[in-house]
This record gives structure tokens, C-alpha cells and sequence, in this order.
């Protein structure tokens, strides 16, 4: 059996809760994001031409296309390459679940012959007569990356394998990446990173110095950039090359600075890096895959759907005013595994400069969101408004938080006694359609057929712990409500904690054609009788079924394994989800099922 975690919601406590040994398995399978890289019809295409032009390249000189494809996946770059004419491949892929569907799918496709399937990291495959691999190969294929390109390790690995597994010269898909950035001033994204001072009516509350002067973690933010608007930010840089790298040569893993320079477009402050990369699939860049956001694309022009590649956000340690015309230097800095940017004089541009590191602690116990929460006015003056109307003269007041800025609150509108219990003692001392896809089922892809792999995440999915709702950030997804928001469950924290489970069940009327996805949940917070917070949906439209979400926490998604279409015809129509849900209290665990009816069928 496997002991999981869990926190108990009545004592606060961490409690081990005895699993089923194949709990991990199912857990890592249908989370995993195989599914969505395959959804990416824009890589996919990419990838396939850059495939076919490399193969070309080394039949013309007169040599066997020997291919090395690393973190193979489902095997699709491989059989992409044996289809273009690769004499054979070596398909690596240390994650022995998607290994084994990987032997099958290449298999069910009539490829057995001419792809071998390894299931080793690459770092651990050898060479020879005896070895993993009977020769070198001459064409390097990967998929290492992540959104900040080399956080999945491409780096070491790529260095690696050009030393060990490739003959002298060789291709490679993709031939080259590069990264670029543009330096910002954003309020909306700079309040993820620092706690601004609040202006309440009751007092001013502001942040610790230490707070104020601390440099942040080095963490890269990723976000889908294209749902930020043009009043989000203001840029004061152009978008700059910050680095190259061709795979076709030696790749280092060794750390490096990369220094551009710039001149100022604007006045304004320094507080952000928006950055993404592209990918060249051949040497003439004539096949590109870009991760830009969608407003740097011409108007009408299709922008690629794509989750498991986002943008990136980093914040500057501090800071700095800038003037129109003002000449700076943005230093990127690279280890094997991630990136972290300063803005400087010319001057200070050579100066070593270490990684930024929390000395305060809130962004340790803080994430991204949570510094959003806190600095989200509109949210406070609500709290601000209930604490009002049931404060007392007298009043002593037991707030349970976790970093929260209630109890200053409190004590400012005139409590006598302010007591607060916080989770860590850091804390203490601080005082939609598209999203979809990532569920989605494959079947075929680019022409090969890959329903081993969906029945696989199938029947993870279908294991009890998998059943469960989803957090997801939905503001960066843009989704249509079909129904009209219906409370589910209501949890009086006036009364004592109920022992008996609490259950409820109904039905959700659809009132909107189109594709049902899956359900979204998220809790609304009643402070007083008149007062009230949303985490989920803040504005429905009512005439195009447009949502609004709460950008500082995730919302819930329960997806659906197929979508339901729901069509404006009088004889068959869905026109509701039946829902069940059933909360253990003594556990903390929210049990769901949501079943589509039809008013035709009557089921």
C-alpha cells in the first residue's frame, strides 16, 4: 500500500492516509501532458517538416540516417522519422509507463522493425555491439523543453548525447532555439511579486521594509501572455535576442551571462521580463515553431493553441526608474537548469551578480497568486466593509489565516484583542474549450495512431483519486458558460463542524448551445449579509456566455472524458448535468459526479 498525505481539515494536522499501491502510477499518467503536446497541431506539423528535411540532408551525402530521439514520448518523432525515410531509430524515454505504450503504439503501427524503444535516461545509454544502441546516430531529435526552454534539463542532456551517443557531424530537429525578452513596468504582474501597501478607509497598512527591499525568488512566472490586455503593461524596452542555441553543434550546460543592450522606449519603472523563444526546425529557418504570445501576430492570423509551452514572466530584483532615451544593459543569467535577469548601467553590466534569494519569507510561503490576492483592492475593501458592520467596541477577534492581512484589518477598524493562529511560523513572523485538450483524447496523430496511449490515461483517469476536480488558473483560458451559475454546497462556519457527510444533488440547466467541456467549481464567500467574495466567476455575459474569472486562485475544472455538443434542435437536445456531490468532513474530501441528460432520450 502507498500513505499519502493529506491535511485534516478538522485539526489542522497532516494525516497519512493508506492508498492503493498503483496510486502514484495512475497519478503520474493522468497528470501527465502527453496528450496536450499531441493536441499541438502547429508542432506537430513543425516537427514533422524539420523531420523530413533533416532525413533529405543526410541521404544526399551518400549516408544510412541513423535517429536519436530523446524523451520519445509516444514515439511519435521516431515514426515521424522512419515515414521520412530514417533507416532506424532509437527512441528514449525513461518514464516506463508512456515506455511501454510507446513499444506498443510503434508496434500497432508496423514500425517494430525500425524503432527501438529504450526505456533509460538518455544519460544512461550506452554504446556498442553489447549496448543500448548498436551505433552513433547522426540525427538528434528532442523535445526537452519547457516554458523557459531549458528548465527540463535540455541543456545536460543535449551536451551529453552529442558527446557520447552522435557520430562527429549530425543534424538536428530542431536545428536552433532562440530566446528573447522585453523589459516592462506592470503594476497588474508586479503585484505577484511584492505586497503593496493597502489605503483603507480604516488605515493605511503597509509592508515590512524587509518585505519591501527583498529581492523575490528567481523563479520563472509561466502565464498564457496572449490573455493579458495592452493596459496591463507599458514596455520600455524593444523585444531583444537574449541568447542562441544551435543543437546541430556542441551545446554547453556551463553557466553563462548574456548581456543586451537597449535604450529606453518610455518613462516608467522597471519591474518585469516578459519573455518566450522560438525554435528553427531546419538551418535556413524556414520551418519556425513560436511560443509568442497572440498580440505580436498580424490580425486575423490563426494563433497556435498550445498549453504545455506558455510564456514567461520574471521579475527584476528591484525597481528601477527609467527615463525615455536612457541607455541600459538587461543581463540574462544561465545556469544548466534556469534563467534570472538584473537591469544595469553599461557600466555594471560585466559586475558579477548572485541569484536573487528571499530573506523575508513571503515568497517562500507565498506563491504568485496569493501576492495577487493580497494586493487585490476591490477584495479588501469588501473585508473591510464586513468587518465593519460586525465589529464591536470590545470585540476580541480569533483570526485563522495564513499570512493574511485580516487581523491588522481588524485591529484597525477597533478591536480590542486581535489574536491569529498562522499555519507555519514563517508566516507567524511576517505577521474551457481549449483547456480541454490537455484531457482530450488523441486517437490519431499526424496520421499515426496513438489510442494505446489514450486508453492508458483512460483508465488512470478512471482511478478514484483521478476523478476529482482540477485547479486551474481559468482567466487564462477563455471558455463560454452554457449553464447559469448554480450553488452546489453551503458551509455555515457559525455552526460546528457537521459530522454526518453533507450531500446534494440536482441539475444544472444548459441554456446556451454549444460544447460541453466539463464543470467549473469555485467557492464565494459570504462576509456579511450584503457583502460577499468570489474566487471563481466575477462577470457573466449573459448574451454570449463570456466569463469573467477571479485571477488570484484557480478555479476547479471537472472534465468531462468526451465533450457533449449541445444542439439548438427542438427533438434531441442535452440540456442538463445531473450532478452528485458528497463532503466527508472528518476527511476533508469533496466526492463528484456529473452525468449529461438528454431530453430526448430521457437519460
Amino acid at each position: 500500500m502507498v500513505f499519502c498525505g493529506r491535511v485534516n481539515p478538522i485539526t489542522g494536522s497532516l494525516d497519512w492516509i493508506e492508498e492503493d499501491e498503483n496510486y502514484d502510477y495512475h497519478q503520474e499518467i493522468s497528470r501527465s501532458s502527453y496528450a496536450d503536446m499531441l493536441h499541438d497541431n502547429d508542432r506537430n506539423t513543425k516537427y514533422y517538416q524539420g523531420i523530413r528535411a533533416a532525413v533529405k540532408r543526410v541521404k544526399e551525402r551518400g549516408e544510412e540516417a541513423i535517429v536519436l530521439d530523446i524523451g520519445t514520448g509516444t514515439g511519435l518523432l521516431s515514426m515521424m522519422a522512419v515515414r521520412a525515410g530514417a533507416d532506424y531509430c532509437y527512441a528514449i524515454e525513461v518514464f516506463k509507463p508512456m515506455a511501454d505504450a510507446a513499444v506498443q503504439i510503434v508496434k500497432a503501427n508496423g514500425f517494430g522493425d525500425k524503432i527501438r524503444v529504450i526505456n533509460k535516461h538518455s544519460t544512461e545509454v550506452s554504446v556498442g555491439s553489447d549496448g543500448d544502441m548498436r551505433q552513433r546516430a547522426n540525427i538528434l531529435i528532442t523535445e526537452l523543453f519547457d516554458t523557459e526552454l531549458i528548465g527540463e534539463g535540455a541543456l545536460p542532456s543535449y551536451e551529453h548525447a552529442q558527446h557520447n551517443l552522435m557520430q562527429e557531424h549530425w543534424e538536428a530537429v530542431p536545428h536552433r532555439a532562440t530566446v528573447y525578452a522585453q523589459v516592462v513596468e506592470s503594476h497588474r504582474l508586479w503585484s505577484w511579486n511584492k505586497l503593496f501597501s493597502m489605503h483603507l478607509d480604516c488605515g493605511t497598512i503597509k509592508p515590512p521594509p524587509e518585505m519591501q527591499s527583498c529581492p523575490g525568488a528567481p523563479s520563472v512566472c509561466d502565464v498564457q501572455l496572449s490573455q493579458l490586455s495592452p493596459g496591463d503593461f507599458t514596455p520600455l524596452s524593444g523585444i531583444h535576442v537574449v541568447f542562441r542555441v544551435d543543437f546541430s553543434k556542441q551545446v554547453s550546460s556551463t553557466p553563462v551571462s548574456h548581456i543586451v543592450s537597449f535604450r529606453s522606449l518610455a518613462n516608467g519603472t522597471a519591474q518585469v521580463i516578459l519573455s518566450w523563444w522560438d525554435i528553427d526546425m531546419d538551418p535556413e529557418a524556414t520551418i519556425n515553431c513560436s511560443m509568442k504570445p497572440a498580440w505580436l501576430y498580424p490580425p486575423l492570423h490563426p494563433v497556435p493553441w498550445r498549453d504545455h509551452w506558455m510564456q514567461c514572466v520574471y521579475f527584476l530584483p528591484e525597481e528601477i526608474k527609467v527615463t525615455q532615451g536612457e541607455d541600459f544593459s538587461l543581463v540574462a543569467h544561465q545556469d544548466d537548469y534556469c534563467l534570472w535577469y538584473n537591469l544595469t548601467k553599461p557600466s555594471a553590466a560585466d559586475s558579477p551578480a548572485e541569484s536573487p534569494a528571499c530573506h523575508c519569507g513571503s515568497h517562500i510561503i507565498w506563491n504568485r497568486p496569493r501576492f495577487g490576492e493580497l494586493n487585490d483592492q476591490n477584495r479588501m475593501e469588501k473585508y473591510q466593509e464586513a468587518l465593519k458592520k460586525v465589529l464591536r467596541p470590545g470585540s476580541v477577534c480569533l483570526c485563522v489565516s495564513d499570512g493574511s492581512l485580516l487581523p491588522i484589518m481588524a485591529h484597525f477598524i477597533g478591536a480590542s484583542q486581535v489574536f491569529t493562529l498562522e499555519s507555519s511560523s514563517m508566516a507567524h513572523q511576517l505577521m474551457d474549450k481549449d483547456l480541454w485538450r490537455i484531457r482530450s483524447p488523441c486517437g490519431s496523430c499526424e496520421g499515426f495512431d496513438v489510442r494505446i496511449m489514450d486508453e492508458m490515461i483512460k483508465k488512470s483517469l478512471d482511478f478514484r483519486e483521478s476523478q476529482e476536480a482540477e485547479p486551474h488558473p481559468l482567466w487564462e483560458y477563455p471558455c463560454t458558460a452554457l449553464s447559469d451559475p448554480t450553488k452546489l454546497l453551503t458551509f455555515d462556519f457559525r455552526e460546528n463542524i457537521p459530522t454526518e457527510d453533507l450531500k446534494a444533488e440536482g441539475s444544472l440547466n444548459l441554456v446556451r448551445s454549444g460544447v460541453c467541456h466539463g464543470v467549473v467549481l469555485w467557492m464565494a464567500y459570504q462576509l456579511t449579509e450584503d457583502t460577499s467574495i468570489s474566487t471563481g466567476l466575477l462577470q457573466l455575459s449573459e448574451e454570449t456566455g463570456d466569463c469573467q474569472w477571479y485571477p488570484h486562485s484557480k478555479q476547479g475544472i471537472y472534465f468531462f472524458t468526451s465533450p457533449w455538443t449541445l444542439e439548438p434542435s427542438p427533438t434531441v437536445s442535452l440540456n442538463s448535468i445531473i450532478y452528485e456531490l458528497t463532503f466527508k468532513p472528518q476527511l476533508g474530501d469533496l466526492r463528484m459526479s456529473f452525468i449529461c441528460k438528454s431530453s430526448h432520450s430521457g437519460s
